[in-house]
């Protein structure tokens, strides 16, 4: 079954609590998205729900807003947490960290952030004590369930975010143990920008008659984009890049490149050039990421060159160009940058 999406509501009407509705005032937000008018009122009547839409168009408050008004009556037990959301990357699983600690700030609530590059001793205290909503990357999760830190017979709410760069990125095994883990869970949500064969497979093995909720068609550029294409040589794509910039007064920008060693020579480049770049690539741990990513989002930083770990979950508002560098090796890709 499809779900239409209707025109959109106040936030009022998705059935939130107060509490809720306070702290998205105090966000700035009036009118839900698409995508969180329709999946809302779904994921409160607890089925399992399949969302498709674009980066960027609220997905993550699509479900995280539904989930803390499920789990504002109940309480977490220790070392067993109540619901579990995967992340492809580490910065998508701290950008949901924020919208957790944002949406659910007057309501008392809990969670855990487990990724790369971060210690593991703060996070077991919080476990110990009893988290309501465990955040976490597929890799992570496995190490620490396998070192029996943690116990998943708690977990009623699942949440498989950027299922496709999940794919993308191998990481479908690892989930597909995952969900073996928690034969209890209650609800299961998927959501995705794309709908691959092999997401689609995942869905029906592991979903309950999902409600299928799509905004947009899968694979298809936002209307509010143009698409520019400059004509140059391999040899002369760093001179063109930057008379690009140049010439059309470029002041900010995230620039991708395929390969991480692409991504550091180009950023050496164009710091030569005299232009306020940096890079975020694979090779570098979680705090040089997310300081790079911070400098960026204040405007210490112009121009972001990245591959594409930097091209899903960014919560970066007036980003007027983004540049493909290289082309990407498929198209879905195009479309996440």
């Amino acid at each position: 079954m499809t779900e239409t999406t209707p025109s959109s509501p106040a936030f009022a009407a998705l059935g939130l609590r107060e509490e809720i509705l306070r702290s998205i005032e105090e966000s700035g937000y009036t009118t839900p998205t698409p995508i969180q008018a329709a999946a809302i009122p779904v994921v409160l009547s607890g089925r399992d729900v399949l969302g498709i839409a674009q980066t960027g168009t609220g997905k993550t408050a699509s479900f995280t807003l539904p989930m803390i008004e499920k789990l504002a009556s109940g309480r977490a037990r220790a070392r067993m947490p109540r619901s579990l959301i995967l992340s492809p990357t580490r910065e998508l699983a701290a950008q949901t960290a924020k919208n957790f600690e944002t949406y659910g700030k007057y309501l008392k609530l809990s969670h855990v952030l487990l990724i790369g590059g971060v210690g593991m001793g703060d996070q077991e205290k919080q476990l110990e004590k009893g988290v309501d909503v465990l955040i976490a990357t597929p890799g992570r999760m496995l190490d620490w369930f396998e070192r029996g830190r943690i116990l998943l017979g708690g977990i009623n709410i699942m949440v498989i975010d950027e299922a496709d760069r999940m794919l993308d990125m191998g990481f479908i095994p690892d989930v597909e143990r995952i969900i073996s883990l928690l034969p209890a869970r209650q609800q299961t949500l998927l959501f995705s920008a794309t709908m691959p064969k092999e997401v689609r497979s995942l869905a029906d093995r592991f979903m309950h008659e999902p409600a299928v909720i799509e905004v947009a068609r899968p694979a298809t550029t936002s209307q509010n984009i143009d698409d520019v294409v400059v004509m140059t040589s391999p040899r002369d794509k760093v001179d063109a890049l930057v008379k690009l910039i140049r010439s059309q007064d470029i002041d900010k920008a995230i620039i991708f490149s395929n390969r991480k060693k692409s991504v550091a020579e180009l950023n050496r480049t164009l710091k030569r050039r005299k232009l306020n770049a940096s890079d975020i690539h694979g090779d570098l741990d979680q705090a040089q990421r997310q300081a790079t990513l911070d400098a960026f989002k204040r405007g210490d930083i112009d121009y972001l060159v990245a591959t594409d770990v930097a091209a899903r979950g960014l919560d970066i508002s007036d980003m007027p160009v983004v540049i493909n560098f290289d082309v990407p090796t498929h198209p879905d890709d195009y479309v996440h940058r």
